[in-house]
């Protein structure tokens, strides 16, 4: 994040909120905080944007910092202008949300000591950082209603087990296995290859995103 300084005049920040899963959950990633009136809280990475950059750009090159994945998921999320929300001045933050594969080839620590925390089991949070992931995490439940975001979250080829699993660590909730999967290959979304993954029990046919399928998918109804 920014360093803390006072500021005298309206300050724009660009913050993310970078999803992934890991160890079996939804997971964001954090930076710790060392300066008051924040001292051992935790804070989603940050930026100040630069002249020649749009707030696109700044995102990308915070997300980039962050985790060394260039190319990703990237999402406006919303702006936050309350007064009062920074001690230090009046900063207005447009928030972002990224969502990174669970096989990118992330940066176990990106910068600042940053840290991967469940979604679930947040630690103490800076300024009003749990209302923007808290409103991250809304925003991609509801985006499962419509495209197939959670897909973004899946390696290239995965399981119907494992897709099951994403959308239940996004969702929150068990989903019936049978319906689940009924709905999903109705739906049209995606399509078997020739793989098998091996593992415990009768290996798994691989399935991919069909690269033609109709991003505008209602996929909520997938479910019951």
């Amino acid at each position: 994040m920014p360093r803390a300084r006072t500021v005298s005049r309206p300050v724009l920040t660009i913050h993310v909120v970078i999803f992934t899963l890991r160890e079996g959950g939804l997971h964001v990633l954090l930076t710790p905080c060392s300066e008051p009136p924040f001292e051992n809280a935790w804070a989603l990475p940050g930026s100040l944007m630069h002249m020649n950059e749009s707030l696109e750009q700044t995102a990308s090159r915070k997300l980039e910092e962050m985790t060394g994945v260039a190319d990703s998921y990237l999402e406006q999320l919303y702006t936050y202008g309350e007064i009062g929300r920074d001690p230090r001045g009046r900063v207005v933050t447009v928030a972002y949300f990224a969502l990174l594969p669970a096989d990118a080839p992330l940066r176990s620590e990106g910068g600042n000591q940053a840290r991967w925390f469940p979604v679930d089991r947040l630690p103490r949070l800076a300024f009003d950082h749990n209302e923007i992931i808290a409103y991250a995490l809304r925003r991609l439940r509801y985006k499962l209603e419509y495209t197939a975001a959670g897909f973004e979250l899946l390696p290239e080829t995965f399981t119907l087990t494992e897709l099951q699993r994403t959308y239940e660590m996004i969702l929150g909730e068990k989903l019936d296995k049978r319906n689940f999967r009924r709905r999903i290959l109705e739906a049209g979304i995606i399509e078997p290859t020739a793989r098998l993954k091996s593992g415990e029990g009768r290996p798994a046919r691989l399935y991919r995103y069909r690269a033609d399928a109709v991003a505008e998918v209602k996929a909520r109804r997938l479910f019951p």
